[in-house]
């Protein structure tokens, strides 16, 4: 254990992932390390998010499939009608919250970092104030803090929240009930992935979506055949173009839809509960930012490519920030990268992270995933750097393994340079698409060309061989420049 004047080597304030990550990188690199947190353990991601979803998830595409009658007379299965338990679903999710978090939990024991109940602020250069459930305050000092205190759900003027009948993600994890009908507020990959649990478990989904048309943030391509799909081939009656300008809850809840440019309400409806899917927001109004003269923006933290905090466009001395407080990509694995890539900078290895190599993934049935540029960003670097753009669509219908699935509706989009084949950006709808994602962004992180990629030998019959298929139709393409 290093020697130091303060309590601490290191402070983080927030244990999500991260923190976590953070933490644990700290304490095996031979630092003291604290960690603050007010909730549980493993944040949003854990507890309310990733980790409790995909478990709901995981439940209801097993009840989906399995009451997919047609799906399965084409294999020649009959079964029987499915029956479900709520509650038995709902213990699911909760228990694998309590492992996660438990496994979480004695990691950061065993690697040494000191827990601390409470709530985190700063309380000027190195100091940190926690506030315990009990009320009492205490003022610790740290060599280096770091601040990783994710975000909240963002409830947008005009709706009231009860928790039962009107709620966020962070209520809708629990399942405690299944609304016969229920209103979707936002159409992004969390709006996406509730409304596949919903539907599959015999609800009725309206998605209400304030921009031009649902999946705003998807690619255009993937959009049109996921939605398809995803929405309009389930029990979902989508409205884009409208804003929920008003949420009154109770039995029914009363939403008021506006139209998004005039804000005159076209549209009354009565529903049995509303789940809010509108983003997500920082938490850092808690943090005393303003005893280090911190400016947010839009309360988000400002950060450099090292994850030091900045002020004025310079860098803080000893004062750190990653994950979803700092706005950069809010997801997860992002927040874990930048934990570990802060503590390499505190240790005096230089670290940063490529961003555009980073992807997301969407977990409906099937799924969505992308990663690097949008066809629209990289047609405007083209344009800018004066190169030939590649662009390839690779179908599942042509893979033996979707086939054999009986899951071939599919699409692999690649984006690539036509000069050097170097890739760009890809976005996937189908079977598996979150892992398949990972093949193209390890490629776009090591600036890898198409022409060598299209000469790897994948496994057949698999669906890797769409992302194959994908990187050999890119070469011809180059051929042809």
């Amino acid at each position: 254990m290093s020697k130091t004047k303060f309590d601490f080597d290191l402070i983080v304030i927030g244990a999500g992932y991260g923190g976590f990550d953070a933490a644990k990188h700290a304490a095996e690199n031979g630092l003291k390390v604290g960690i603050v947190e007010s909730r549980e353990l493993g944040g949003t991601c854990v507890n309310r998010g990733c980790v409790p979803s995909k478990a709901l998830l995981a439940a209801s595409g097993k009840v989906r499939e399995l009451a997919n009658a047609d799906h399965l007379a084409l294999f020649g299965i009959h079964a029987a009608p499915v029956r479900f338990e709520r509650q038995k679903i709902a213990d699911h999710a909760n228990n694998l919250v309590a492992n996660v978090r438990n496994n979480l939990t004695k990691t950061l024991e065993r690697a040494g970092v000191i827990i601390l109940r409470g709530q985190g602020r700063l309380e000027g250069p190195q100091r940190v104030g926690v506030r315990e459930s009990s009320g009492v305050d205490k003022v610790l000092t740290a060599k280096d803090v770091i601040l990783a205190t994710g975000s909240d759900p963002f409830v947008p003027p005009g709706i009231e929240t009860d928790g039962r009948t009107v709620f966020t993600s962070d209520e809708a994890i629990s399942l405690e009930w299944l609304p016969r009908w229920i209103a979707i507020i936002g159409s992004g990959y969390i709006g996406l992935e509730f409304a596949d649990v919903y539907t599959a478990l015999g609800c009725e989904v309206t998605m209400i979506e304030a921009l031009e048309r649902v999946m705003p943030t998807f690619d255009p391509d993937i959009t049109k055949i996921a939605s398809r799909n995803l929405i309009a081939g389930r029990d979902i009656d989508a409205k884009s173009g409208v804003l929920a300008s008003k949420v009154k809850p109770g039995c029914p809840v009363k939403i008021e839809l506006a139209d998004v440019n005039t804000r005159v309400v076209v549209e009354e409806l009565e529903v049995d509960a509303v789940l809010v899917a509108t983003g997500r927001v920082p938490s850092s109004k808690d943090l005393n930012l303003e005893s280090m003269s911190v400016e947010t923006h839009k309360g988000f933290i400002p950060i450099d490519e090292s994850m030091r905090v900045l002020v004025d466009g310079k860098p803080l001395p000893h004062l750190w920030a990653v994950g979803d407080v700092t706005g950069k990509l809010m997801l997860a694995h992002t927040a874990a990268a930048q934990g570990t890539v802060a503590v390499d900078n505190i240790l005096g290895n230089k670290r940063k992270i490529d961003y555009r190599s980073i992807p997301a993934a969407t977990f409906t049935h099937p799924e969505i995933s992308s990663v690097g540029l949008s066809e629209e960003q990289a047609k405007e670097i083209s344009a800018k750097e004066n190169f030939s753009l590649g662009i390839i669509r690779s179908y599942f219908k042509a893979n033996s393994k979707a086939l054999a699935e009986l899951e071939s509706d599919g699409l692999m989009k690649l984006l690539f340079r036509k000069d050097n084949g170097q890739i760009l950006g890809a976005h996937i709808y189908g079977l598996h698409a979150a892992d398949l994602i990972q093949e193209v962004a390890n490629a776009l992180a090591r600036k890898q060309s198409v022409v060598d990629l299209a000469l790897e030998v994948h496994t057949h019959p698999t669906l890797s061989e769409v992302v194959e298929v994908a990187y050999k139709q890119a070469v011809q393409q180059m051929k042809k420049l």
